[in-house]
Formats: C-alpha cells, sequence, structure tokens
C-alpha cells in the first residue's frame, strides 16, 4: 500500500479525508496542517518511514501520506489530480466561507477514496510522466524531518521549530558566554589587587623590622 492517508483541509480545518490504514496518523497530519503556511506551497515531510506531501493554493491544502518506497512523483501526481477534481466539484464554490470539520465529507470522501483505491492499483502513467516533468522544474518542494511522536502523547515538533531552539540555545549560549568572561575578569581583578595587597603588606613586615613600623630607616 504506497497511499496511506488523504485529505483536503481549508487551513487547518480538515473538510473530508479517506484513510486507507488501519494506524491513526491524525495527531501527525493535525500538526502538520498547523504548521502550513498560508502562502501557496508545495513541500513533503518526513515522519519515520512516511511520507506527508502536501500542496497548498488559494486557501486550501490537498495531503497525502505515503510509504516512503512510493518516493514522490506518484503522489503529486495524486495530490494534482485530487486539486483538479476538488475545484471542478460544486463543493469548491460553496468552501468560500470557513467550514466545519468533515463538511465535505459525504461528498468529497467518495471521490478521495476512489482515487487512493485507484493510485495504489494502477496508477495512470501519463499522469505520472507530466508530473515528473513539473517537479523537475519545481524549486520550492523541499524534504523536512518530523521528530517522532512521544510515547507521552506530546505534540510532534517540525525540524524547524528545533532550528527556532536551536537558535534561541544558541543566543542564550552566547549571552550566558559574555556574562562568564565578565565575571572571571572581576574575579582575576580582584586576585591580581588581592596578591598585591599582600605584596605589600609582606614588604611593610620586612622593612618594618628594620626601620620600625614607622618606617622611619633614616631617622636617629
Amino acid at each position: 500500500m504506497s497511499l496511506i492517508h488523504a485529505l483536503v483541509a481549508q487551513g487547518s480545518t480538515i473538510l473530508a479525508e479517506h484513510q486507507a490504514g488501519k494506524r491513526d496518523f491524525s495527531q501527525a497530519t493535525q500538526t502538520i496542517l498547523s504548521k502550513i503556511p498560508p502562502n501557496n506551497s508545495k513541500l513533503t515531510y518526513v515522519w519515520e518511514q512516511y511520507l506527508f506531501h502536501y500542496i497548498s493554493e488559494g486557501g486550501f491544502t490537498y495531503l497525502v501520506m505515503a510509504d516512503d518506497s512510493a518516493g514522490r512523483r506518484m503522489p503529486f501526481t495524486f495530490l494534482g489530480e485530487l486539486q483538479r477534481k476538488f475545484l471542478s466539484s460544486p463543493s469548491a464554490s460553496s468552501s468560500s466561507p470557513p467550514l466545519d470539520t468533515h463538511a465535505l465529507q459525504s461528498t468529497l470522501g467518495p471521490v478521495i477514496s476512489q482515487l487512493v483505491y485507484t493510485y495504489n492499483t494502477s496508477p495512470p502513467t501519463d499522469d505520472i510522466s507530466r508530473a515528473q516533468a513539473e517537479l523537475a522544474q519545481v524549486k520550492d518542494i523541499m524534504v523536512q524531518n518530523v521528530e517522532q511522536i512521544l510515547s507521552r502523547g506530546e505534540r510532534i515538533e517540525l525540524l524547524v521549530d528545533k532550528t527556532d531552539t536551536m537558535a534561541s540555545q544558541a543566543t542564550a549560549f552566547r549571552r550566558g558566554a559574555r556574562t562568564v568572561r565578565r565575571q572571571m575578569w572581576w574575579k582575576n581583578k580582584r586576585v591580581l589587587g588581592l596578591g598585591i595587597l599582600v605584596f605589600l603588606v609582606i614588604l611593610w613586615i620586612i622593612m618594618a623590622q628594620f626601620c620600625g613600623a614607622a618606617l622611619r630607616c633614616g631617622a636617629k
């Protein structure tokens, strides 16, 4: 099974979806939907052995989860056809206002299901060849890694979040390093001052033995 989970969303709201496998990936898909920027984009996220491909255009997101073995050409061909079918349906014209979750499941769900079945059994070769040529010219399709969902049920954090965290940590580290340097500088100054004071005291003691406490060596 190459294509596992496919959906159409408006923002982060899933309008219709179809899941071919038994494992629940709703947390992963919802997290990825929340990370998709509002501008038009094409992107691939990697999580474990799965790839989450999506096309975001005109306020709608077309997403499919696939096995790593499916590559990227076939899933993006699937997404292109899903997008065309959705835009040509009456549902697209009636979805300008924000819709509720699964508002189009009854009409669009069977379309997604049939499309997933078609591409899992006998994907159209002509469409895939055309998609291969298109993908060769697309510069904004990137691949990013997604950390595994933690066993405690915490959210997935994308690498972009990890990068932001690392940048914040680097800034904090630089600030801490400057603070440590200042502390060490003052500590060295205090040690040097204390050393000079001790030297003067020892020198006074030595001279006091010969000249007296008032250091009047020339007085008779």
